[in-house]
């Protein structure tokens, strides 16, 4: 069993930044053949994709937070980042790491996977922004 879990959520003034941090456990030695990635959901709204990262390293993100966020993974240390620069109001919502036999890879399939349960995701962090 996949274990994950998210921490670094927090709250910050529109164009702050935060960096959240998600450590993979259980079957590590098999989670790199996973698509790995950020997904976000507030109440009220549809689960969104964020950001991917391939087994082949490929990256993608969802078109409102290109060019502000970075996702990143440390194989040595079983963890996925997610640095988020300029923030703003529309970027509230708990975020969750996920991990999935997801092909292809991207933000788009992970919200899919992840809502049929095909996927393993851990408790999630909040992340509150203000104006």
């Amino acid at each position: 069993q996949m274990q994950l879990a998210e921490s670094g959520g927090g709250s910050v003034q529109s164009g702050g930044s935060l960096r959240l941090s998600c450590v993979i456990s259980g079957y590590t030695f098999s989670y790199r053949n996973y698509c790995l990635g950020w997904f976000r959901q507030s109440p009220g709204k549809e689960r969104e994709g964020v950001a991917t990262i391939g087994n082949d390293g490929s990256i993608e993100y969802t078109d409102s937070v290109k060019g502000r966020f970075a996702i990143s993974q440390d194989n040595s240390k079983n963890t996925l980042d997610l640095e988020m620069n300029n923030l703003k109001p529309e970027d509230t919502a708990m975020y969750y790491c996920a991990a999935a036999l997801s092909h292809p890879c991207n933000p788009r399939t992970l919200v899919v996977v992840t809502t049929t349960g095909n996927a393993y995701w851990g408790q999630g962090t909040q992340v509150n922004v203000s104006s």
